[in-house]
């Protein structure tokens, strides 16, 4: 596939598998917006993201600060192991379209489909995280839209499905995934981030976690393969307030009692990178 350089708006290669949010028609192209056969028209944001979210997502997503905060962290390394890992899966899959759920800033999808000829679409509902996503490849489109509303992608078009410590919703990851595709999902260890947990007093891994995985594929997925992705870390004080603000601690604590917590911490700090890596097919 050619490289497409215009920033200006949603990949045409990934505009081919968006369906109309209101009436699942295809969408085309028109000048700052994405059109569909039936007259309905979503704006293209100015950085690039298309809006298809077609009523109000149930939440807003990531703040600016906590979007900040994992685009700092993750540019410095930490996360190596599981990106790396999450690549490796995706790759196995050959090309076609990725598709990245709750992509955030799509630091995961851009590593994915980088050595690959796949296209990646991010999607999330949070504008922040997506003014970063619409740019974080040039084979990657970005678009707003709710997973429990549905997602704007046409039947059976993904090759791959990626969930990283995201939103899942079973029904509609089987929807898109073509015959034989994968859905790969990352979701927290028992012992991940343990040190930091301890000592800052944040939001536990739910020990059930794994049981609750499987109730919301279950029905439609079969596990494949797992694999246990762990790695130590040595963190700055900055890198460590970075992990808190930019996951769900951030909305249960107060940054100045964090900040105050860290401060009395000897630098480095260590914690432990813990993640299962999972890769499950459609049932027949």
């Amino acid at each position: 596939m050619q490289p497409w350089n215009d920033t200006s708006g949603v990949h045409p290669a990934v505009i081919t598998h968006l369906r109309c949010p209101v009436c699942r028609a295809p969408l085309a192209s028109t000048q700052r917006a994405l059109r569909c056969t039936q007259g309905h028209s979503f704006d293209i944001a100015r950085q690039g993201y298309a809006d298809l979210t077609a009523g109000r997502p149930a939440h807003t997503g990531d703040t600016p600060e906590m979007v900040a905060a994992r685009t700092a962290l993750l540019a410095a390394g930490h996360f190596e192991a599981l990106t790396g890992a999450v690549a490796d899966a995706v790759a196995r899959e050959g090309a076609g379209l990725v598709v990245e759920v709750g992509a955030g800033t799509a630091h995961y999808l851009a590593r994915a489909i980088r050595d690959t000829g796949s296209v990646g679409l991010a999607v999330d509902t949070s504008k922040a995280a997506l003014k970063r996503a619409a740019r974080a490849g040039e084979r990657i489109g970005a678009v707003r839209a709710d997973i429990w509303q549905g997602l704007p992608v046409a039947d059976r078009s993904a090759a791959v499905v990626l969930d990283v410590f995201a939103p899942r919703s079973g029904a509609e990851f089987a929807r898109v995934l073509r015959p034989g595709g994968a859905l790969v999902v990352a979701t927290p260890g028992a012992g991940h981030l343990g040190e930091l947990v301890d000592a800052l007093g944040l939001i536990r891994v739910d020990p059930a976690k794994r049981e609750r995985l499987h109730k919301s594929l279950d029905a439609w997925f079969v596990p494949e393969t797992e694999r246990r992705v762990r790695a130590p870390l040595s963190l700055s004080r900055a890198d460590a307030h970075a992990l808190v603000g930019m996951g769900p601690s951030a909305w249960h604590t107060d940054p100045a009692a964090i900040a105050a917590a860290l401060d009395g911490l000897p630098e480095p700090i260590p914690a432990t990178l813990d993640v299962d890596l999972t890769v499950w097919r459609p049932r027949p």
